[in-house]
């Protein structure tokens, strides 16, 4: 055996139970010896010597000494790894030129030696303990000589204590109902065993409570009471039969509550969906329609058992609305984790307010999301029934009256939202690690071409909302329709001013009607000035679900060659409950021969525009499911949204012109005329 244990005793974050609990595994394993030929030694019958008088004596056997390279490997595999695999002991052994039987008795015999230094670690402790206790017995025998009680005069128990001991133990036992009253809520936090002592004495396999350094413990406490109660409250949302919509507020007759509940089934198992809800970037481009950019403020806690459960974190998030006449809404949140049994899991979010004594919804920018979020529930094949529940209350003044109808269904950002979206995204990450693949790339070629679409497609929505993705200005000028939002950028890709134009308006006309058309490549020319007057056929199609119309394609005029253009449409497209989407972009064929062949998608320029469609909401006010969320019938009508960009200029210090402002506001306008005569609807 080589090498000491490096393990610093005098450490208050060392935890021997950590250690303790792995090595019981190895409490009846031998010390062995590295070399096969030990076991020889080891094993020999001294009768059987006896009998073969005339045989020589074997050789003492010679202990093989590792060097010190391989010593450092193995302690450094060792600090991650204390019971390395059959696998990973070959690798071990190829890399370090030993056996695979040398590397796993060198483990063994570290365990052992590990699990001797902890118990010798423990055994001072408990002295030190059994000292402390002894010294405070006998402090205690002397207090009690000569005591006597103040109403009577005769002996007590207590004994004699000064005023500040007195003031000493008053203290303590507050501290010590504060301690009982964290660990009590902690239990119920993240279930099992917590105490918040020093981990010296983590030796009866208690827990610790990962509180994040941003917060005092009674702010921490607070937060965690906090969420606690949230649990409770989506829990018993999910339960309820009744449904959860109502229409007007009790309080005010200005404010609106909308309260959701849907229910679908998720291509994606529960842990690695609560990974995702957990981990912000992850969280934030599931939900990129509905989540422009997030960041996690404070981790509370990490949760336990090296899982998400009892996972706490403080998250700010811009939320958005594809349209430019509702504006970012920007909150700060609570989110916390919990698994209620085997692939049963809950995630709560909460409004955050340190001071919540003020509770008006101004103070929350005319908006509060009550508790709101998911229960998840594992039901085999890598799937998951997720019950989803969106608690909002809101000031209808804050929302534009085109929008108010749908802010007062499930479909602007309630339930059937978040769900749809959800499942719309697991169903294209399943169907990109399917192997039906028939478009002809390779795997590289299409996850490529996808990251390209989807660096198009943050990209529009950041022109449609104004987030905070790029750094836009709001530019104020004349003969602009009301309903029309100017932006301007600098663009190093491509390099100069981009200008963006965005507008919402109604059409009497259903989604999945507008979409369709939208979609028609035979149709293309009837609204596009990109065709030049010719319709588009597809030359590449990569599905991302079993959805119609959930695709990424390459488009190209009908009837010409490659040779006769240098110029493609990246376009990709989506339909569902939550809306439809159809955004595009000019490419050029050289970036996109390297793109499809695996190559680097970020030099690619792009200047995205297209459209979103929401459905009105107008048929959904009234229509309540057994789920307790609204009946996902079609609208009558629809809201789109158009939106353009375009380079005005390639010079990043280049003015605008009121001449690109008029070219940009004349191109919605004669695209959404072009889109009204097609489809035969009055201006």
């Amino acid at each position: 055996m080589n090498g000491d244990l490096d393990v610093d005793m005098s450490r208050g974050d060392f935890n021997p139970s950590f250690y303790l609990g792995r090595l019981k595994d190895d409490e009846f394993e031998s010390r062995s010896l590295c070399d096969d030929d030990s076991f020889d030694a080891m094993s020999g019958d001294e009768n059987k010597q006896e009998q073969r008088p005339n045989k020589k004596k074997k050789k003492r056997t010679r202990y093989h000494r590792h060097t010190s390279y391989q010593i450092q490997e193995l302690e450094s595999f060792f600090k991650v790894c204390p019971h390395p695999n059959e696998k990973q002991r070959l690798e071990l052994g190829k890399k370090l030129t030993l056996e695979s039987k040398q590397i796993k008795f060198w483990f063994q015999n570290r365990r052992t030696q590990m699990k001797t230094q902890l118990e010798r670690h423990e055994n001072v402790i408990l002295r030190q303990e059994n000292e402390k206790l002894r010294l405070e017995n006998s402090f205690l025998k002397e207090s009690m000589r000569g005591s006597l009680c103040i109403d009577c005069g005769g002996a007590v128990i207590p004994g004699e204590v000064s005023f500040e001991q007195h003031q000493l133990r008053i203290e303590n036992a507050k501290l010590k109902d504060e301690l009982d009253r964290i660990c009590a809520l902690a239990n119920r936090f993240i279930g099992g065993s917590i105490s918040l002592e020093q981990p010296s004495n983590g030796g009866n396999g208690s827990q610790h409570l990962p509180i994040g350094n941003g917060f005092s413990g009674g702010t921490s406490l607070m937060l965690m009471d906090l969420t606690m109660e949230a649990m409770d409250e989506l829990l018993k949302l999910a339960e309820l039969d009744n449904p959860l919509w109502s229409s007007k507020s009790e309080k005010e007759a200005i404010v609106r509550p909308a309260c959701t509940r849907e229910i679908g089934l998720v291509l994606i198992n529960s842990v690695a969906l609560v990974d995702s809800l957990m981990e912000t970037n992850k969280w934030a481009e599931i939900f990129e329609c509905i989540v422009a950019v997030a960041s996690t403020v404070e981790v509370i806690s990490n949760g336990s058992d090296g899982s998400r459960n009892g996972s706490l974190q403080l998250m700010q998030a811009e939320f958005q609305v594809m349209s430019p006449l509702v504006p970012i809404r920007q909150k700060k949140f609570l989110r916390y984790c919990k698994q209620h049994g085997d692939g049963l899991w809950a995630v709560v979010d909460v409004s955050y307010d340190i001071n919540r004594e003020n509770e008006h919804l101004k103070s929350y920018g005319g908006s509060k999301r009550f508790p709101s979020g998911c229960i998840i529930q594992d039901i085999g094949n890598g799937c998951s029934k997720v019950t989803w529940i969106e608690h909002l209350e809101y000031e209808e003044s804050h929302i534009h009256s085109l929008y108010q109808p749908l802010f007062g269904s499930s479909v602007g950002l309630g339930a059937t939202k978040w769900l749809a979206t959800l499942q719309r995204q697991c169903e294209s990450f399943t169907n990109l690690l399917s192997s039906q693949d028939h478009t002809g790339l390779s795997l590289a070629g299409t996850k490529s071409i996808l990251k390209l679409a989807q660096r198009m497609k943050v990209n529009f929505y950041s022109g449609i909302t104004a987030s905070s993705v790029h750094k836009w200005e709001k530019l104020n000028a004349e003969n602009v329709g009301q309903d029309t939002r100017i932006l301007t950028r600098k663009s190093l890709e491509p390099s100069g001013i981009v200008l963006s134009a965005a507008t919402s308006l109604w059409l009497p006309v259903t989604q999945q009607r507008l979409f369709e058309f939208l979609c028609d490549g035979k149709c293309r020319n009837q609204w596009d000035i990109l065709s030049n007057g010719a319709s588009m056929e597809t030359t590449l199609l990569v599905p991302k679900g079993q959805r119609e119309g959930s695709c990424v394609s390459l488009l190209r005029a009908a009837g010409k060659d490659q040779n006769e253009s240098s110029m493609l449409i990246l376009q990709e497209t989506w339909n569902d409950a939550s809306g439809a989407l159809v955004v595009y972009a000019p490419v050029d064929i050289p970036s996109m021969n390297v793109v499809m062949s695996g190559g680097d998608s970020a030099y690619v320029a792009l200047l995205p525009s297209g459209f979103s469609i929401l459905p009105d909401g107008s048929s959904l006010s009234d229509q309540i499911n057994t789920n307790g969320g609204l009946v996902n019938q079609e609208s009558k009508g629809c809201l789109l949204t158009v939106g353009f960009q375009i380079l005005v200029n390639s010079l990043p210090s280049a003015k605008l012109n009121v001449e690109s402002v008029e070219t940009v506001n004349n191109l919605i306008a004669c695209t959404i005329h072009k889109i009204r005569a097609a489809l035969r609807i009055p201006a």
